[in-house]
């Protein structure tokens, strides 16, 4: 086996070569398993490594981190990839190749790529839900897009959310999440917008205040702010389309749709252009002029 772990996502991509390295070894044992960082060897030692047979087992796993570190094997990666023994299984993991270099195109070719990309919020979604299920614990899709929207789009935070949950209880409920994170700012802006919208100043400006102890600072609660309205505005326009349509087209959780749907229908479509350019009015004298920000 020649297989390639490459991607952005920085979770996704090591959880994968944990797996394989734990199956590998409870079937071959410690002794076979051997990791070399590929900018620090020579390339007739990454050669020697990988041609070698195995010692004292039947097959051998090599890891072989950032192979574009070493300019010999990327320049010769065919013969490298000619002289790795049967007995040996080799996986290179590189965080981002240059797609352009040989290394790369010639890897495509001849070995297994797993591309690890970031998954967007419906990905996040559904592997929450897998994850929670293959640990022996309950998550609904719509708890699930509920917990990516508070804590956001990072799978290493997530994944250590939902481990604080599943210590909590298997079964993870809104009430749990309520209780046990803690949410982002774009989550809370949100409630500030529709509480805004609904006459609530009290709990606006409270909603607010909260922001600022946390030392977020005005210009990034306006660029929150302005892709708040954003999702409004499309919401808005495309209400007539239904929840799911306006999801799937626009890429957005139909947990979102939903939830803004709700306050767009306070909304006139005079009120949503006003709020549209009062937004962009705003961002440009935060940006161009000395204004008190907070004010």
């Amino acid at each position: 086996m020649i297989l390639v772990l490459t991607g952005t996502n920085d979770f996704m991509r090591s959880a994968e070569l944990k797996k394989l390295t734990s199956t590998f070894l409870r079937e071959h044992g410690d002794l076979a398993l051997e990791k070399v960082e590929a900018g620090e060897v020579d390339y007739s030692r990454l050669l020697e490594i990988v041609s070698s047979l195995p010692f004292l087992a039947t097959k051998r796993l090599v890891i072989i981190n950032d192979p574009s570190a070493n300019k010999l094997l990327g320049e010769n990666v065919e013969a490298f990839l000619a002289a790795i023994d049967p007995a040996n299984d080799v996986i290179l993991v590189e965080r981002k190749f240059d797609k352009r270099l040989s290394l790369y195109k010639t890897l495509k070719k001849k070995a297994t790529v797993k591309e690890c990309s970031e998954l967007d919020e419906r990905g996040l979604i559904k592997w929450a839900v897998d994850e929670v299920k293959a640990k022996g614990g309950g998550l609904q899709p719509g708890e699930a897009a509920y917990l990516v929207q508070r804590v956001g789009l990072n799978q290493q935070g997530l994944s250590n959310e939902l481990e604080k949950l599943l210590t909590y209880q298997p079964v993870i409920t809104r009430e749990t999440i309520d209780m046990l994170t803690e949410p982002l700012p774009q989550g809370s802006v949100f409630e500030l917008l529709d509480a805004a919208f609904s006459g609530n100043t009290k709990k606006a400006l409270g909603l607010y205040k909260e922001q600022r102890l946390q030392q977020v600072e005005p210009q990034a609660i306006m660029g929150m702010i302005a892709w708040q309205v954003h999702i409004l505005a499309v919401v808005k326009a495309a209400q007539k389309l239904g929840p799911s349509t306006i999801a799937s087209t626009y890429k957005l959780s139909p947990y979102v749709v939903n939830k803004t749907l709700n306050l767009t229908s306070k909304m006139t479509y005079q009120a949503m252009k006003d709020l549209v350019k009062r937004t962009l009015e705003l961002d440009t004298r935060l940006k161009s002029e000395s204004i008190d920000a907070d004010d």
